[in-house]
């Protein structure tokens, strides 16, 4: 039976120096990082690259084996305000 393994993927929306939206894949874990144009490309392109990451370092498995579940959390931050709240 096959081993699935799972790596937490974390998303940034930036801007190219032309202005155009380019959308970043990066996997903490393995420190390895992406992009597309679109998030559905950034996750495909950054699954591929830890494919090929993992095809020629497959001792990094273990760095997937002992991840932890990740924490995802968002910070509202209000402009002039005295106080931010976080939402869980």
């Amino acid at each position: 039976m096959e081993s699935k393994y799972f790596a937490e993927i974390v998303i940034n929306k930036e801007k190219l120096s032309n202005g155009s939206d380019v959308f970043v894949a990066h996997c903490p874990s393995l420190g390895i990082t992406s992009q597309g144009s679109n998030i559905d490309e950034s996750m495909n392109n950054i699954k591929e690259a830890i494919e090929l990451y993992l095809e020629e370092q497959p001792e990094a498995y273990d760095e997937l084996e002992n991840q932890r579940t990740p924490l995802f959390s968002v910070v509202e931050i209000t402009k002039n305000a005295q106080t931010s709240n976080i939402i869980r």
